[in-house]
């Protein structure tokens, strides 16, 4: 057969009838030479208004119905690109998630993919007919609609080019690649030409809002390489590549952050062993995502556990920390919303040493003070004040000479 690409377009590329039109022209354009199966976000801004029609009702409306509700986004823009197609002479058929057996767990909102019927998308191509493919939604086994959180339509892509068994996945956006930074902070960031799958998790999951963290994650499990590239202008945009080749001599590939953090530290925390998971495990179980952990030395068996959590998530945190506070006994809880997390990521700092020294001293030098340090092979993360992050992306953007 034929080589088969996965193409997914975000809610810009897809935004207006416009863009659509002009979206089915660079589908038209690749089914020369390639079979093409598309995935679908919402028209820019559709999600947000569908989130708000809910919340005329509650703040904290019910998630099942919730989810069923701002899924139908994707489905208008399947449809709507499917049309398009047509328009064209080519033949497109839309399919919602249930139509493809996208099964997913019950967590709604932040369900996750356990299954895709590929035979279905594979008959689909082999009547020479494109499938437009609503991103960001799955189904129960009961049959329930459900949502896999912001920018899930990269994973419905990569798990479907996974399934399907795909050459690649391209990832249609609104900018022309991966960057060192985010340009809207240092406008001389450098566009990369290739990226490791590790790098673009770390960065992705460091803030990178580029492609979802779990994107990068079913990329990285199933060995599906994925490009980046603009719906807007032409490029070859940015490869994220299996391997490490001519990467491994880059220190550091880019800067990732993350402003919409918080930070809970509780106080007196009696240094015995369990102590972590019964604090960690109940908030793993509802589903939030830590990242910065640091337990401090014990003084007189008391010691100060830390940790960071999404800022959506902070008070489903109080509420767990305020049900464990009888088992897990602390002096006092202390939460700080005025916190972001700045990351340095890049292979290259396996074999060279010396990249924390130069990152603390730059930010010493110009008085940005780090409050938590955190480091794996290939990152290293900094807690800092907020209103400091832009000042301190610049900084070592400028000291790790990321524009040349």
């Amino acid at each position: 057969m034929t080589k088969i690409i996965v193409q997914k377009f975000g809610g810009t590329s897809v935004g207006s009838v416009e863009r659509i039109d002009a979206v089915a022209d660079i589908i038209a354009d690749a089914s020369k030479t390639a079979k093409i199966v598309v995935v679908v976000s919402a028209m820019a801004g559709e999600t947000n208004k569908l989130v708000n029609l809910a919340k005329n009702f509650s703040e904290n409306p019910d998630k099942r119905e919730f989810d069923a509700l701002v899924s139908t986004g994707e489905t208008v823009s399947s449809a709507l690109l499917s049309l398009a197609l047509h328009s064209k002479g080519i033949k497109a058929k839309s399919y919602s998630a249930s139509q493809i057996s996208m099964k997913t767990t019950d967590t709604y909102s932040k369900a996750k993919i356990l299954d895709v019927n590929s035979e279905k998308i594979l008959q689909v191509i082999k009547e020479e007919t494109i499938p437009i493919i609503t991103g960001f939604q799955g189904v129960t086994e009961d049959g329930d609609i459900t949502t896999l959180g912001r920018g899930g339509s990269d994973t419905t892509a990569v798990a479907i080019a996974a399934q399907i068994g795909a050459e690649r996945c391209d990832i249609y956006t609104d900018v022309d690649g991966i960057y060192t930074t985010d340009p809207k902070i240092v406008p001389n960031a450098k566009k990369l030409d290739s990226i490791t799958m590790e790098e673009m998790l770390e960065l992705a999951g460091q803030g990178a809002k580029v492609m979802q963290t779990r994107a990068v994650e079913f990329a990285n499990k199933y060995n599906v390489p994925v490009r980046v590239l603009s719906s807007f202008n032409e490029g070859s945009g940015t490869l994220i590549t299996l391997e490490e080749e001519s990467m491994e001599n880059a220190l550091i590939s880019g800067i990732a952050f993350q402003k919409d953090q918080v930070k809970f530290t509780l106080h007196g925390v009696g240094d015995i062993p369990g102590t972590a998971f019964k604090i960690l495990g109940p908030i793993s179980d509802a589903e939030v995502e830590v990242d910065v952990i640091v337990q401090n030395v014990s003084v007189d068996g008391k010691t100060d556990f830390t940790f960071t959590v999404p800022y959506e998530d902070q008070e489903t945190v109080i509420k767990i920390i305020d049900s464990i506070k009888d088992e897990v006994k602390f002096k006092q809880m202390m939460v700080d919303s005025d916190i972001a997390k700045v990351s340095l990521v890049g292979v290259g700092m396996r074999s060279q040493a010396g990249v924390a020294s130069r990152a603390f001293k730059a930010l010493s030098e110009n008085e940005v003070n780090i409050q938590i340090i955190c480091t794996s092979e290939i990152k290293l993360t900094m807690v800092i004040d907020k209103n400091l992050t832009d000042k301190a992306v610049k900084i070592l953007h400028e000291e790790f000479d990321l524009e040349n």
